[in-house]
């Protein structure tokens, strides 16, 4: 055990962290806190949970904090990269509780939310930067950010960066980094592609490893329960129902949308609960992580990436709602309960046949022991969200033109579905039809005739000069048209009524067109002058 005061910290550090209640370092912090103070590259391994924030904060805060800045503004001196927003805003928190009582200035830039309060900050000098790779790249483009004056360079969760597809951004960073500086290099697990990147940026570096990615906590309890996969979210509810030590689970699932539905059915069943997830704003994750630390929301749930940097003490459950194909995720996800000496519990809910039964093979091959087997829960009364329940309607009143429009009963008597409180019948008089006096449309005056503008209307056939003429054309201006042009219709019997002012025989002149278009009047009359009168 290692005491924070033997590691040669300024005593505004340690007295931060006596105020913390932190006396005695970590492993990973006992071991790489005083290789990073003389200035030496760090690669380490470790597990979250272990303590690897404080690891590389507190050197930072012992080495800035001895010599004041005198740089331009806009060129901070330290450099933390983390991969998600949650990460970036525990990190910043870590560094305002620890260099509370230094003269260091630090700031948070991240996606998800606007970059006006962000590029104000930077405007006005900071001495420690901490970064998503994505947004940090978008402020140095807009020249908003230099790095050519950093003295010490973070990467934290490096194999979930290069997971979550940030190894173009790395690169592009890494271009506008000095070369003379510090290094350290933070990931949980070391395959090929982490080795290769850590290999570039660090210069003869001290491998850190605490707690094998091989290994979980043995103060964590695991099981398995074998279940169909479209009865799995029933299960969780009964799951989560019949144990009331559940009071602060985080499940995983590997989709977006497959976290909002879990979300959704929990909350269904009377559940708090709330998802975050890649697709959520800034504010919505934020307020999600707030309620669950606060204790509002009993089930936080969330994908992988979206976990990465939840750092919330008293987890007491991890419900894999689906099995990673990876299985060291496994072990990172399981990492989130048993922190600080405390105990827990990891549930994985398993198909009995498919991808997820390789998987688990997989995850056991992996920590070398086989994950018991648990039994299904019991289904509570309550797992499912109870039916509304609505009396029988009342039988439908016939249409007699009533106010009620055949509708039968008034709205405040129609069962459980509303949200008011229901009207008691007694309030309205009941509608009675035969009271209503009848109508009689003989009391109706009669409607003077006079009245109208035009006059009265005609009985007989309209004349031909009661509709206003607009300079009628002579009759003898078109060519009489000859009877082949006709169509072969039969010819009414009785005599065609006129049309319009303008008379049957051009009614009966575009009739003819209409039935036989190709004949058209010769080119010499079309082209005859036409008379005016």
């Amino acid at each position: 055990m290692t005491a924070f005061d033997t590691l040669s910290l300024r005593p505004e550090i340690q007295a931060a962290l006596a105020q913390l209640g932190h006396h005695t370092a970590t492993p990973i912090q006992a071991r790489a806190i005083p290789h990073a103070l003389e200035g030496r590259d760090i690669l380490g391994i470790a597990q979250t949970g272990t303590g690897k924030t404080a690891a590389f904060t507190l050197p930072i805060l012992q080495r800035l904090g001895a010599a004041p800045s005198a740089l331009p503004l806009r060129m901070p001196r330290a450099l933390i990269l983390t991969p998600t927003r949650e990460l970036a805003v525990q990190i910043g928190e870590s560094i305002t509780n620890y260099g509370v009582g230094l003269k260091l200035s630090h700031t948070v830039i991240l996606g998800g939310v606007g970059q006006g309060s962000q590029v104000k900050a930077l405007a006005n000098g900071i001495d420690i930067l901490v970064a998503t790779p994505g947004r940090l790249l978008d402020l140095m483009t807009q020249g908003h950010v230099r790095l050519d004056k950093v003295e010490v360079l973070v990467l934290d969760e490096a194999d979930r960066m290069l997971d979550m597809g940030f190894i173009h951004s790395l690169r592009k960073i890494m271009a506008k980094l000095p070369a003379n500086r510090q290094t350290l290099f933070f990931s949980a697990t070391m395959p090929a592609d982490v080795s290769e990147l850590a290999n570039k940026m660090l210069r003869d570096p001290l491998r850190v490893e605490v707690t094998p990615v091989s290994t979980t906590a043995e103060r964590i309890t695991q099981q398995v329960i074998f279940v169909p996969a479209a009865e799995k979210r029933h299960v969780l509810v009964d799951l989560i129902r019949g144990d009331a030590g559940m009071q602060r689970s985080i499940v995983f699932t590997r989709t977006k949308h497959g976290a909002n539905r879990v979300s959704a059915q929990l909350e269904q069943a009377g559940i708090e609960a709330a998802a975050i997830h890649g697709n959520k704003s800034q504010n919505a994750r934020q307020k999600a992580l707030d309620g669950f630390r606060a204790g509002t929301v009993r089930v936080l749930v969330a994908t992988d990436i979206a976990a990465r940097g939840i750092d919330v003490d008293g987890v007491t459950h991890v419900v894999n709602f689906e099995l990673p194909n990876e299985p060291e995720t496994y072990v990172h996800r399981i990492g989130r309960t048993a922190r600080a000496g405390a105990s827990g519990v990891a549930v994985s809910l398993c198909t009995a046949d498919g991808d997820e039964r390789a998987y688990l093979r997989d995850i056991e091959k992996l920590i070398r022991k086989s994950i018991p087997v648990g039994e299904r829960p019991e289904a509570t009364p309550q797992a499912a969200a109870a039916p509304v329940s609505r009396p029988p309607l009342p039988a439908r009143q016939p249409r007699n033109g009533g106010g009620n429009g055949g509708r039968g009963q008034p709205r405040g008597q129609r069962g459980a579905e509303g949200q008011a409180e229901a009207r008691p019948q007694g309030q309205r008089p009941a509608r009675n039809d035969g009271q209503r006096p009848a109508r009689n449309d003989g009391q109706r005056p009669a409607r003077t005739e006079g009245n109208r503008p035009q006059g009265p209307r005609p009985e007989g056939v309209r004349p031909e000069g009661g509709r206003p003429q607009q300079q009628a054309r002579p009759q003898g201006q078109r060519p009489a048209q000859p009877q082949g042009q006709r169509p072969n219709a039969p010819r009414p019997a009785a005599p065609r009524p006129v049309q319009d002012g303008r008379g049957t025989q051009f009614s009966s002149f575009v009739a003819a067109l209409n039935a036989n278009e190709d004949q058209q009047p010769s080119r010499e009359d079309r082209n005859r002058p036409r008379r005016r009168r």
